[in-house]
């Protein structure tokens, strides 16, 4: 566009053309021919060129309409309306990229959600009241029996403990050793006590680190490491239950090892599910509370002090809340510990063997390390007998 375009009608074909019949003339434009003197013309400030803008923002448009001018003609004339600057007269112009957001309806509340246990918990009873039963039994027909128990529950827990390692870990702890040696690590401590489970303990360990060496030595030190560790942590804390049994009233002493167990873990779980807000130790367990330790210390003294009473020969009253005194705290520790060992391994459970309850070693997670606690405060308190 320049200077002499001014001063003729705009072409088919050139910028500001709109057509004779539809659009009219381009308001705001000079008439055709000089209409203004001489003088008039030297006041009158000459018009800067401006470049063309398309009318639909796009090279593909320009069949379409001239270009727009951005303002007035003159300094000294008012803007006017340009009738195709309207938003009905821009159909192909885009829409403002950023509209105001409409309010959000108001959306009703969500019902308040039920607390959960997580677990099918009449699956749960029933496996737990079927697994006393069994106990029970064994534990006052034949004293053999439930030392079998004892050993089967055992090999069973070291088979899911070294199935885990070795599928998340790669950790290859030798079972055979491991299954062979935990079972008559349990007789001997039934048979020969305290001796005899500790002898046994290192004639697993020495097994696994012969066992090993079978293979090729890659990876020997974790996997070895790792089977003595299993030794340790099941077999040989579940010999205690089997010594606890050789007592004249060994089988009331085991039969509050297990009460005082189960009561502390319910007290944690009850209290802990309708009270529980303060968590006892969100990065191992977040699911355990402060108020459920409560709980679990609270009940186990009182089923302590009960048991110590009615059960147990030349027991106390006070000597059963210190037993359940110590049982909720170790049974806690085990607890924790057997979650800690869960979520380095980035599982839930052990196994899937007992429904409502994970696997065996779901459920022995909290009885190995109380056995030892009870087995050595019964010592100290009534003695060996």
């Amino acid at each position: 566009m320049n200077d002499s375009s001014w001063g003729a009608p705009p072409q088919a074909g050139q910028a500001g053309y709109w057509g004779a019949a539809d659009r009219g003339p381009v308001q705001g434009a000079a008439p055709a021919g000089p209409t203004y003197d001489a003088p008039e013309a030297q006041q009158t400030r000459p018009m800067p060129i401006v470049p063309e803008v398309p009318a639909y923002g796009g090279d593909q448009d320009d069949d379409r309409g001239a270009a727009r001018l951005s303002g007035p003609l003159f300094r000294d004339q008012p803007p006017q309306a340009r009738p195709y600057d309207t938003p009905q007269a821009r159909p192909f112009e885009a829409a403002p990229q950023n509209p105001e957001p409409m309010p959000d309806a108001p959306q009703p509340a969500p019902p308040p959600q039920k607390k959960s246990a997580g677990r099918d918990l009449g699956a749960a009873i029933g496996v737990g009241v079927g697994l006393g039963v069994v106990i029970v039994a064994s534990l006052f027909v034949v004293k053999a029996v439930f030392v079998g128990v004892v050993a089967v529950a055992v090999v069973v827990g070291l088979w899911e403990l070294t199935k885990r390692l070795e599928e998340r870990k790669g950790i290859k702890a030798p079972l055979v050793p491991l299954a062979v040696g935990g079972a008559a690590m349990v007789v001997a401590g039934y048979v020969r006590g305290a001796e005899g489970a500790w002898v046994s303990m290192a004639l697993t360990a020495l097994a696994v680190l012969v066992w090993r060496m079978t293979e090729p030595p890659e990876g020997y030190l974790k996997d070895v490491t790792a089977g003595v560790f299993a030794a340790f942590y099941v077999p040989f804390l579940a010999t205690f239950v089997a010594m606890m049994l050789t007592a004249e009233d060994g089988a009331f002493r085991v039969l509050t090892f297990l009460l005082l167990t189960v009561v502390s873990d319910t007290g944690a779980y009850a209290v802990g599910w309708r009270f529980g807000k303060h968590k006892l130790a969100p990065r191992i367990s977040p699911g355990k509370t402060r108020e459920g330790l409560l709980g679990a210390v609270s009940f186990a003294m009182v089923a302590g002090a009960l048991c110590m009473e009615f059960l147990i020969d030349d027991g106390a009253w006070w000597q059963g809340l210190l037993l359940g005194l110590a049982v909720a705290a170790s049974a806690t520790l085990g607890d924790l510990g057997e979650s800690m060992i869960k979520r380095d391994l980035g599982i839930k459970d052990m196994g899937t063997l007992l429904p409502g309850h994970g696997g065996i070693m779901d459920r022995l997670d909290s009885l190995l390390p109380t056995a030892p606690v009870v087995w050595l405060l019964m010592v100290i308190f009534v003695g060996s007998g």
